[in-house]
């Protein structure tokens, strides 16, 4: 998916170890379709040379103002008006303090003030000692630089090359890749607090079995990543699954239907909306052993018996904040078979305003799906695509159904 395809992006370097993750950042972003121009600092070439960021960016790489390549001398006019986005990484104290007060003693600090700051947007990525990023001239350079409307991202935490353990490192490579590809998508979710389940439940039969099903996660997963993407304050539900966290969304683990439920019901409330993504498992045992059940050789199976789950996305949608509107409710629905059918039957039991359809064993475990939209007005079908593709159209139609505010 080429996220990037069409964006121009300066990729300044200020000096600091972190330069060498600078690397692949930039390996990143052309990955993603987007052309990259790299400017350094004097710094930063004694952290990483021109000649590796030129290989990896296609580009040659750009460090003085008085660069003879540029026809009229104003490399920082010529590089600044043909970016979509300017972003420094890693940016140093130093480097942000200049950005602070409007110095311009080097061609990229020069070209940050004279980018059109009303098209062009400055996204710095800081990087520096623990010490460093706690001291106050530091916090207080940030939060004015926030006020003045650039992006400051937040850093890392761990061992830092001086042998200390703290704040203060640079975010990864696919963090940083992962805040320009968000900056560039449309914030039709803005304000707003999506609630989302994923995964299967695990319903215990005794410490070591249980009932489960094949759902990987991904779909939900990806619904999160897009939701956030979108601007959205996310609260991801997960079941039993071995997925990264996405950026900058709250998880919240869980095993059981009934602890999908309470997990569910705390953050109702403060939700625009519910996505019921998870595949909950229906029954479960009535009571789960306290030892592992032990086969004694005579062939005979041990009699189980079941109990419904609680039915989650119902019970939400049937709460007054979902009548009034104040919660819009999206249901998932896995099916074998007759998909348009069993759709449109749960979205009138589930009584919910979009069912969101889906062949179970076409997609469970895949990085791909295909999905049926269904409402009111009837179906139509997303066609199959990556499920962060989909989830960002699912975003989407969302937004578009939401009242306005």
């Amino acid at each position: 998916m080429s996220d990037l395809a069409g964006k121009h992006i300066v990729l300044g370097l200020s000096g600091g170890v972190a330069c060498y993750k600078a690397a692949e950042f930039c390996r990143g972003l052309v990955k993603a379709g987007a052309t990259v121009q790299v400017v350094m600092t004097e710094a930063a070439e004694h952290f990483i040379t021109p000649v590796t960021m030129q290989a990896l960016s296609g580009r040659p790489v750009y460090s003085s103002q008085w660069d003879a390549r540029e026809g009229n001398n104003m490399p920082h006019i010529n590089l600044s008006r043909e970016a979509d986005a300017i972003v420094i990484a890693p940016a140093s104290a130093d480097f942000m303090a200049k950005l602070l007060h409007g110095r311009a003693d080097d061609l990229l600090s020069l070209l940050c003030l004279a980018r059109p700051i009303e098209r062009v947007q400055l996204i710095v990525a800081p990087a520096m000692n623990r010490e460093m990023y706690a001291h106050p001239a530091t916090q207080r350079n940030m939060a004015q630089l926030r006020a003045d409307g650039t992006t400051v991202l937040g850093v890392g935490a761990g061992e830092q090359a001086c042998g200390e353990t703290g704040d203060g490192r640079m975010l990864e490579p696919d963090e940083l890749l992962y805040e320009v590809v968000r900056h560039f998508r449309p914030k039709v979710l803005a304000g707003r607090h999506v609630l989302i389940t994923a995964g299967p439940t695990f319903e215990a039969i005794d410490p070591v079995r249980g009932l489960t099903n094949r759902s990987s996660g991904k779909m939900g997963f990806a619904l999160a990543r897009a939701a956030h993407e979108a601007g959205a304050q996310v609260t991801l539900v997960a079941g039993p699954v071995a997925l990264p966290t996405p950026r900058g969304v709250m998880r919240v683990d869980v095993q059981s239907a009934s602890d999908m439920q309470r997990a569910v019901q705390a953050s109702a409330d403060a939700a625009d909306v519910f996505i019921a993504a998870a595949a909950v498992a229906d029954w479960r045992p009535a009571s789960a052993a306290e030892q592992k059940i032990k086969k004694d050789g005579s062939g005979d199976v041990p009699a189980l018996a079941f109990v419904e789950n609680p039915d989650i996305l119902a019970g939400v949608a049937a709460s007054q904040r979902a009548k009034s509107g104040a919660l819009y409710c999206v249901g998932f629905a896995a099916e074998s078979h007759d998909l348009l059918a069993h759709a449109q039957a749960k979205r009138a039991r589930k009584g919910v305003p979009l069912l969101v359809g889906n062949i179970g064993p076409d997609t469970f475990g895949r990085d791909d799906n295909a999905l049926l939209l269904v409402d009111e007005r009837g179906a139509h079908e997303l066609p199959r695509a990556s499920k962060l593709a989909l989830a960002r159209a699912l975003v989407a139609e969302i937004a578009q159904r939401l009242p306005r505010r």
